[in-house]
C-alpha cells in the first residue's frame, strides 16, 4: 500500500491574477511536472467533469482558450436533460477566470524527469449549449451578480440602511455573498462489518464525539488540513464527529474495524468559490485516505440506525469597503437590542417563507431523507432559532436555521442551513437560497417597517395573521421540538415537511405562482427547472429500482430462523418477521410484493403512487429490522 505524503514544493493553486497568457505561459515551463489540463464543469446533478488536454496543447491555444475558444463535449456526458438532446447535444466549456485554479496531483504517478507526481490543472468552467450557460456554476453566478447589483440599489435608493450600518454608500467597493460549508463523512476500513448495534451504542455514549483520533486515521486526518493549508483553503478545524467505534490493535500496532465519523471545515469564501472548495475537498479527503488504505463515504445516511452526515452550510452577505474594511449587511443597529438588522430579517423571512422552493435544491435523494429523521441531531422541520435572548446565542441543534451571533465580531452574523448533506448541490442550493433571500430583503426595504416589526411578524404565535409571512406556521423555536411536541403538533405548526424526493420536487412541479422568485433576472429559467426536475425524478426512480431494492432484498434474504421451534415466543416473533419478509418481497397468489409493486408503478409513471409505496416499504422495513434485532437478542 502507498504511503501518502506532503511536498511542500509542489505548486497548488493558481490565483486569478495569473489567469493571463503571459503568467501562465511562466508557471507552467516552472512546473512541468503539471501534465494535463481539464476542464471542470458541474451539470445539474452536480456531477463534475474531468479530462485530460496534453498541457502542450492547452499552452499553444492558450489565447484561444482564455478568450473564447471552447472544449467541446457531448449532451450524453452530462445531465441536461430536455436542452442537450440527441438531435443537440454538443456543450462546450468556458473557463471561469475570475476563480482560483487547481492542480490535483496523481500520487501514485511520478513524473519520469522530476520524480514529482503528475499534476493536472483544473480549470473551473461553465458549460454552454447553443450560446447559454446552462451549468450549476453559471446558475450561482448569475445569482451572485443579481445578488450584488441587487443590494448595491437597494443601499443606494435607502441611505438610512448604510446609516444603520455605519457607512455610507461612497464607501462600499463591492458586495458578496459569503458562505462557508462543515464537511461530515465516514471513514472505514474496507471488506470489513461493524455491527451497527455497536455504532448505536457508541453514539448514545459519545464515546467518539471529538475524542483524540488514532493510528491512520490520524495520520490522513492530519495530511488533509495540511494539504488544504496549501491548496489555500485556510482549514479551521478538523475533529472526529458523533459516530464511530473503537478500532482494534493487532499485535503489529495496527489498527482494524475502523469506522469512525469526522468533520473538516475551512474559512469563508464568496459563494462561487466556496462550491468550489467543496468540490475539490471531497476529491482531496476520498484520495488521501484512500492511499491509507481507508474507504470515505459522503453518503448522508450510510448506516441505518446510527447518525448520518451533515454538510451545514453557512450563508451572509458582506460589502467590501474601499479601505479594506468589511460591513456585514445582516447586522443591526445596536446589537445589544436587536438580533438582526431590516436587511438580515428580510433575507431570513425570504428564506423561510420560499424553503418549499429550496428544499429540492438540498434533499433530492432518498439517502437525504433517510437523515433527516428525529434522534439524530438533523432537521426535521423548516422553523429557526435565534437564541433564547439578545445575549444568549442558540445552541438549538433540532432546527433547520440557526442564527449565529458574535458581539465581539460582528462580521460573523449569518445564517447556519443543517439540512443540506455532502451529496448536496451547493452551486444550486446556494443559488436558490440568496434568490429567496433577496426577495425577502426586497420586501423587508420597502415595505418601509422597523427591524422591531419585522421581527414581531417572525416571531408572531400561530395563528397571528402577517403581512409577508403565512398566518397558520411557527416560524422561530428555541425549544428542542422533538421532545417539545408530538409529530402531529410539529407538522401543524411549522409545516408537513415532504418524505420522499417526489413530495420534494412537487413544489417545482406544481406551485407555478412561486416559481418567478427562482428566475428573477434570468438566474434559473423555465428550462433549466424543469431539466433540472426531470433529471433528479429519473435519478429517484432508478436508485430505487436498482439500488434500494435489491440491497433491501439482500437484507432481507440474511434474514434467517434460528430458534428452536419448542420456544413459543420465538416461534410467534418469527411469525411476524416471516410475514413481513414476504409482504416486501415475495408475490403470492393473493398479493404483489411491495418491491413489485414500486417496480410496476415505476413502469408505469405514476409517481404520487411510487411515493406512497417508498414511504410503506421504509416502514415495513425499519419495522423488520426492529422485530429482527429483538429476535436474535432472545437467542443463546
Amino acid at each position: 500500500m502507498m504511503q501518502f505524503r506532503i511536498y511542500p514544493d509542489l505548486l497548488y493553486l493558481l490565483p486569478v491574477n495569473t489567469h493571463n497568457t503571459k503568467d501562465l505561459t511562466d508557471i507552467m515551463a516552472c512546473h512541468p511536472e503539471i501534465r494535463f489540463v481539464s476542464f471542470v464543469g458541474i451539470d445539474l446533478a452536480g456531477n463534475d467533469t474531468d479530462e485530460k488536454i496534453p498541457i502542450s496543447e492547452f499552452l499553444d491555444n492558450l489565447h484561444g482558450y482564455l478568450n473564447g475558444h471552447v472544449v467541446q463535449t457531448d449532451g450524453s456526458s452530462v445531465v441536461l436533460p430536455g436542452i442537450a438532446t440527441l438531435n443537440d447535444g454538443r456543450v462546450d466549456f468556458e473557463p471561469d477566470k475570475d476563480v482560483v485554479w487547481f492542480v490535483d496531483y496523481n500520487y501514485e504517478h511520478p513524473d519520469p524527469s522530476s520524480g514529482k507526481p503528475v499534476g493536472t490543472l483544473r480549470v473551473p468552467s461553465f458549460l454552454v449549449h447553443n450560446g447559454e450557460k446552462v451549468c450549476s456554476r453559471s446558475i450561482l453566478k448569475r445569482c451572485a451578480d443579481r445578488f450584488s447589483s441587487s443590494l448595491m440599489s437597494i443601499l443606494h435608493d435607502y441611505p438610512r440602511l448604510c446609516d444603520d450600518l455605519g457607512i455610507s454608500f461612497d464607501e462600499i467597493a463591492r458586495i458578496e455573498m459569503i458562505v462557508a460549508t462543515e464537511l461530515e463523512f465516514w471513514v472505514s476500513s474496507p471488506d470489513e462489518q461493524i455491527n451497527t448495534q455497536l455504532l448505536t451504542i457508541s453514539e448514545s455514549l459519545k464515546e467518539q464525539y471529538w475524542k483524540r483520533t488514532k493510528g491512520v486515521v490520524r495520520t490522513a486526518l492530519e495530511q488533509v488540513v495540511m494539504l488544504l493549508e496549501l491548496y489555500g483553503f485556510e482549514p479551521e478545524m478538523a475533529h472526529k464527529e458523533v459516530g464511530g467505534v473503537k478500532a482494534h490493535l493487532t499485535g503489529k500496532g495496527e489498527f482494524h474495524n475502523i469506522m469512525e465519523q469526522l468533520e473538516v471545515d475551512w474559512h469563508y469564501a464568496n459563494a462561487l468559490q466556496s462550491g468550489d472548495y467543496e468540490l475539490m475537498a471531497r476529491i482531496f479527503i476520498k484520495e488521501i485516505f484512500r492511499l491509507h488504505g481507508l474507504d470515505v463515504s459522503f453518503s448522508a445516511k450510510p448506516l441505518h440506525g446510527v447518525a448520518g452526515s451533515g454538510e451545514h452550510t453557512h450563508v451572509n452577505a458582506v460589502a467590501y469597503l474601499k479601505d479594506g474594511r468589511k460591513a456585514n449587511l445582516f447586522n443591526p443597529s445596536d446589537a445589544r437590542k436587536d438580533f438582526l438588522g431590516i436587511i438580515g430579517w428580510g433575507a431570513l423571512m425570504g428564506f423561510m417563507k420560499h424553503y418549499p422552493l429550496i428544499n429540492p435544491f438540498i434533499s433530492v435523494t432518498t439517502d437525504a431523507f433517510n437523515r433527516l429523521q428525529p434522534g439524530f441531531e438533523a432537521p426535521t422541520h423548516p422553523v429557526v432559532s435565534l437564541g433564547k435572548d439578545i445575549d444568549t446565542p442558540s445552541r438549538n441543534r433540532t432546527v433547520l436555521v440557526g442564527l449565529i451571533r458574535n458581539s465581539d465580531s460582528m462580521i460573523q452574523t449569518r445564517f447556519e442551513i443543517r439540512s443540506p448533506n455532502p451529496h448536496t448541490n451547493t452551486y444550486l442550493c446556494l443559488a436558490a437560497t440568496y434568490q429567496s433571500m433577496l426577495e425577502g430583503i426586497e420586501y423587508a426595504v420597502r415595505s418601509g417597517r422597523s427591524a422591531q416589526d419585522l421581527e414581531s411578524e417572525f416571531c408572531k404565535p400561530y395563528g397571528a395573521e402577517g403581512e409577508y409571512l403565512e398566518k397558520d406556521r411557527l416560524y422561530r423555536s428555541e425549544e428542542d421540538i422533538f421532545v417539545r411536541y408530538s409529530a402531529d403538533e410539529r407538522d401543524k405548526l411549522f409545516g408537513v415537511p415532504p418524505s420522499t424526493v417526489y413530495d420534494s420536487l412537487r413544489s417545482l412541479l406544481k406551485d407555478d405562482y412561486l416559481i418567478p422568485v427562482l428566475c428573477a433576472g434570468d438566474v434559473f429559467s423555465d428550462g433549466l427547472i424543469a431539466s433540472y426536475t426531470h433529471a433528479m425524478l429519473n435519478r429517484w426512480q432508478t436508485e430505487l429500482s436498482e439500488r434500494i431494492i435489491p440491497d433491501n432484498l439482500e437484507m432481507i434474504r440474511k434474514i434467517v430462523s434460528m430458534h428452536n421451534s419448542s420456544n413459543t415466543y420465538d416461534e410467534s416473533l418469527w411469525k411476524e418477521i416471516d410475514k413481513l419478509r414476504n409482504r416486501l418481497a415475495k408475490d403470492t397468489a393473493e398479493y404483489v410484493s411491495i418491491f413489485k409493486e414500486i417496480r410496476l408503478a415505476i413502469d408505469a409513471k405514476n409517481l404520487r403512487e411510487l411515493s406512497r409505496l417508498q414511504q410503506l416499504m421504509s416502514s415495513l422495513q425499519n419495522e423488520l429490522l426492529t422485530l429482527y434485532s429483538e429476535y436474535c437478542q432472545n437467542q443463546i
